[in-house]
């Protein structure tokens, strides 16, 4: 039985592999990799497969990652997998080195999101130079959206025929689990307000997700339309792209806005079945799986026109899309969501079968399964 390592930096992302591990035990030896964090061990646990704890550094830090790759060396010479499969950035730069450096057979790499459109100047330049070597590194590359695709192949990051699997996204959406259930509606109970109309943001408390556009932007609604409230789901990154202390004042004093703070499960659910709009006005993304959660769930949604977020979103049908770091957008937007009753309702009609139709988990599962049985032959 052939061996797969599968790698994300962080053990939060593990989550990425989980659902399809039990299909892909079906024909391979399976193991993890990641950072130390509870999620590795857990997965480890819940699969009873093999887990490697490797610390790497999301941030650039040439002292660190060298370590890390002398280590990532060491288990792969041990392990002697056939295929090596990462995720997220760091993970795919050094597993791939690695990889290619210990002569593993296989070595792919998925795209969920470019991190350098957004930067400028000599950081730029180094973060395209690092996804040139994953690629170099790489035998087969998947981007997950026709936007990161396009990207890759326009800035001229890899020459090498990449292909995005199905209508892309990586994980795909539990059509059964992300439902209006009774037992989600009736923990909604206590979250909703009828008398209020809401916006619900989920993702990561950081700028580049457009926290700052989006507290300006819900300020000047709120003082039009006082019945109105914004419930943040996520977590603060104070260390990497904070927000601005603006933005942080007036979510810790504004009456209106309400932080969560992370949730996850039935919680998590409960908070888009509460909601009467998603909101996402992020910078850049990959293939944004909170989009495709609020659209399972239901929900029309305002976001900004980058990779990933535009096609999921089309225009009109089930959301706005609108332009990225562009505040008055994102309060007209916001403004018409609450006002325009026919415009909203047939968006929130379409929402939930359009996700159903192009991303429902066992399509996108099955892509990538087809995919291996191809590139392992």
């Amino acid at each position: 039985m052939k061996r797969i390592i599968r790698a994300t930096t962080v053990s939060k992302s593990l989550d990425f592999f989980d659902g399809i591990i039990a299909e892909l035990l079906k024909q391979y030896d399976v193991q993890l990799l990641s950072s130390p964090g509870p999620e590795l061990e857990d997965m480890g646990r819940k699969y009873r497969i093999k887990v490697h704890p490797v610390e790497m550094f999301r941030r650039i830090s040439p002292a660190k990652d060298i370590k890390s790759l002398r280590k990532l060396v060491k288990v792969f010479r041990r392990e002697r997998p056939y295929m090596v499969h990462s995720v997220t950035p760091k993970a795919g730069l050094l597993c791939m080195l690695a990889a290619w450096w210990t002569k593993v057979p296989v070595r792919l790499h998925t795209f969920t999101g470019l991190v350098w459109p957004t930067e400028t100047g000599f950081k730029r330049k180094l973060l395209m130079l690092t996804d040139k070597i994953t690629c170099a590194c790489a035998t087969h590359i998947i981007p997950e959206g026709e936007g990161v695709k396009n990207d890759l192949l326009q800035h001229h990051i890899t020459k090498k025929p990449i292909r995005v699997l199905g209508y892309g996204n990586i994980k795909g959406v539990d059509m059964t689990r992300f439902s209006r259930r009774k037992e989600i509606l009736d923990m909604a109970e206590s979250i909703r307000d009828s008398e209020r109309f809401t916006f619900v943001f989920v993702g990561r408390i950081v700028r580049d997700k457009g926290i700052n556009e989006l507290c300006e932007a819900f300020c000047r609604l709120h003082d039009l339309y006082p019945h109105t409230r914004l419930i943040l789901v996520g977590r603060f990154e104070e260390e990497l792209n904070p927000i601005s202390e603006t933005a942080r004042q007036t979510i810790d004093q504004h009456p209106d806005i309400q932080y969560a703070g992370q949730v996850f499960g039935n919680e998590l659910l409960a908070y888009y079945a509460a909601a009467d709009c998603f909101v996402f006005p992020s910078y850049r993304e990959g293939f944004p799986n909170t989009v495709l959660e609020a659209g399972a769930m239901g929900l029309p949604s305002i976001v900004t026109d980058i990779n990933g977020s535009r096609e999921i979103i089309v225009e009109g049908e089930n959301g706005t899309v609108i332009p990225s770091k562009d505040v008055n957008a994102l309060y007209d937007a916001m403004v018409r969501m609450m006002t325009d009753e026919e415009w909203r309702g047939k968006m929130a009609h379409n929402a939930r079968q359009m996700i159903m139709d192009r991303f429902e988990q066992g399509f996108v599962q099955r892509c990538l399964l087809e995919f291996y049985e191809e590139i392992m032959k």
